[in-house]
């Protein structure tokens, strides 16, 4: 198991990119979750088998159609063995 801490920005709120998150991190069985942060960026933790994390963060980096995204930072943590993937509120 492994876990990244993703921070994505660009035009990232306001275009699904949460909602289509949880839903590809569901279809790829990674746990984690996701929110927008006041300056405007993207943060996601997934949390999950090495290759399937890869793929979200990869996915990340283009985000959903509607997105345009300008950089991703990425940051490796300790697992917390999550299980689930959530939309989380704004902090």
């Amino acid at each position: 198991m492994i876990r990244r801490r993703v921070v994505v920005s660009g035009d990232v709120q306001g275009v699904f990119f949460r909602d289509t998150c949880r839903r590809t991190a569901d279809a790829h069985a990674v746990a984690g979750w996701v929110r927008n942060l006041p300056d405007g960026t993207v943060e996601a933790v997934f949390d999950g088998e090495p290759e399937r994390v890869r793929q979200l963060v990869d996915w990340a980096h283009q985000g959903p159609r509607t997105a345009l995204v300008d950089a991703v930072s990425v940051r490796e943590e300790e697992p917390e063995g999550l299980r689930g993937f959530e939309i989380r509120p704004t902090p």
